[in-house]
């Protein structure tokens, strides 16, 4: 397709998104590997360090150094130890001070991995493997499911897990235990809807099957709410592939960009009236909350972190900025000063959205599997993985955000989908939308 109408076609969707997004407005929300290595896992906390696991192997410690081999998947200087970088002239120097042991910053339209540092070190993921866990199970279940809590479905967590509340005999909806996961890191949630989906041995199975899917082949499953576990491991490379197949879904991007929702509490009886309360539960992602010491990234769009003893501060984010999408994943800063996972993304982030078109990519995010093909037809349709959350049937060929604020309750921006006859005006872009394998618009805030 010439320059020329490509740049027609990606207005034409964004002037579309924009349409959709003032009849938004009005409208209520939709409702719609190779074993690695024994290493030590994660556990499943957001924000704070949690007790490791009872197991030996789980306590231990990461090595320092990065192994010698490592995977080459999406280029081979990706599976090189070190600072991956080319930059040409103009480019910005990398940022100073830079401390984790494996970062990543990569375009999520054209999938360009624009530098990296050991983006294929297995290294335990903590409650970024949650991102996994969602782009997995999400589509299965509509989200007005409603599902009543029995012990089983809390049993077998870990000490010390990162938990939103849930409580056995209340009932919660799948909307509610999604919040949980992606607002509070909740392995309550986690556990729930684990159960929901035929335990937890079957959730583990389901996503090491979607990992090689994705051909994120750093990743072992052991425990699907990112809790330690021996054996556990991902790498930034591979989390970043679970963040840019999330993001294809229309409820992940809603949920990973709520900032604030309001979570069912406890039923109570007083005077022989039955009542049932909520209370606030607000996003442990800093650069989506902010905090005392760190400002809101501005463009920012999700996605999750997590912190544990074995994994240190992990994290995964994506921003937007004058049209061009990064994805950022950084693991564990040497340097503990508060919110350093998050400032090592923000300055990752400025740095890559100053050297986008000055750095020759070293690697590129690979699609997944079964997708190569289907994408190079034009109008093809979308692999499973793009679908929509919202339940059979839910999925559409584009979704695309308009600049919908989460001014309603509970914050949650809205995104919204081409659907119907807006797909066939669209049809012409197919090609070149599917084959990029692009990121779709996401949820933007506007100020």
């Amino acid at each position: 397709m010439p320059a020329p109408m490509k740049q027609t076609v990606r207005r034409t969707l964004l002037v579309t998104s924009a349409t959709l997004a003032s009849l938004a407005l009005t409208a209520p929300a939709s409702l719609a590997a190779p074993s690695p290595s024994p290493s030590p896992a994660a556990s499943g906390s957001p924000s704070a360090s949690v007790s490791p696991s009872t197991s030996p192997s789980a306590s231990a410690s990461p090595s320092v150094t990065p192994p010698a081999n490592m995977s080459s998947v999406g280029g081979t200087r990706l599976g090189q130890a070190g600072t991956q970088v080319a930059i040409a002239g103009g480019a910005p120097v990398l940022p100073k001070d830079l401390t984790a042991r494996s970062w990543i910053v990569a375009d999520a339209e054209s999938g360009d991995v624009l530098a990296a540092h050991n983006a294929h070190w297995r290294l335990p993921p903590a409650s970024t493997m949650k991102m996994l866990f969602a782009d997995t199970v999400l589509p299965r279940f509509p989200k007005t499911t409603v599902h009543k809590v029995e012990a089983k479905d809390l049993a077998g967590m870990g000490a010390g897990s990162s938990l939103v509340g849930i409580k056995e005999g209340e009932t919660y909806t799948v909307h509610d235990l999604w919040l949980g996961v992606f607002l509070r890191s909740g392995n309550d949630a986690v556990h729930v809807l684990s159960q929901m989906n035929g335990g937890i041995g079957e959730t583990v199975k389901d996503m090491n099957e979607h990992a090689e899917e994705l051909q994120a082949l750093d990743t072992n499953v052991v425990s699907p709410d990112g809790y330690d576990a021996p054996r556990q491991v991902s790498s930034a490379y591979d989390l970043t592939l679970f963040a840019r197949s999330g993001l294809q879904k229309q409820d992940f991007r809603e949920y990973c960009s709520t900032v604030t929702a309001k979570f069912p509490g406890e039923t109570t009886k007083k005077k022989g009236r039955t009542s049932r309360g909520t209370f606030e539960i607000q996003n442990t992602n800093r650069l989506l909350s902010g905090d005392y010491d760190i400002s809101q990234y501005p463009g920012i769009a999700g996605v999750k972190n997590g912190n544990t003893t074995n994994a240190g501060a992990t994290f995964t984010g994506v921003a937007e900025r004058n049209g061009k999408v990064l994805l950022v994943t950084v693991m564990n800063p040497e340097k503990t000063d508060h919110n350093e996972v998050y400032k090592e993304t923000a300055a990752l982030l400025d740095w890559g959205f100053q050297a986008a078109g000055k750095v020759t990519p070293v690697g590129e995010l690979v699609a997944p599997k079964g997708t190569a093909q289907a994408s190079a037809q034009p109008g093809a349709n979308p692999s499973p993985s793009e679908g929509q959350a919202g339940g059979a049937g839910a999925a559409s060929q584009k979704p695309v955000a308009g600049a919908v604020t989460g001014s309603g309750s509970g914050g949650m921006w809205i995104a919204l989908a081409i659907t119907g006859g807006l797909l066939v005006l669209l049809a012409g872009g197919g090609y070149l939308v599917n084959r990029r394998w692009p990121l779709p618009d996401l949820v933007r805030r506007r100020r």
